[in-house]
């Protein structure tokens, strides 16, 4: 499954809004999702979001999309 992961680059920083990037990963849980983040990176996760169907056609045909892999 895909999931889209919101996140702030550092977790010592006040979260904005503003400052929110996202990734999209293949992952078999939610939950493999946010550990492959937490394993690899120093990202503050705001939001883990599982896209199928519509949702992940649209992301899919945004210029952003691109499968991150680690």
């Amino acid at each position: 499954m895909i999931f889209k992961v919101l996140f702030q680059t550092s977790a010592e920083t006040t979260p904005k809004r503003e400052a929110t990037k996202s990734i999209y990963l293949e992952a078999p849980t939610k939950e493999d999702a946010i550990q492959l983040v937490e394993d690899n990176t120093d990202y503050n996760i705001e939001f883990v979001e599982p896209l199928e169907g519509k949702a992940l056609e649209y992301e899919q045909n945004s210029d952003n999309y691109k499968l991150t892999t680690f």
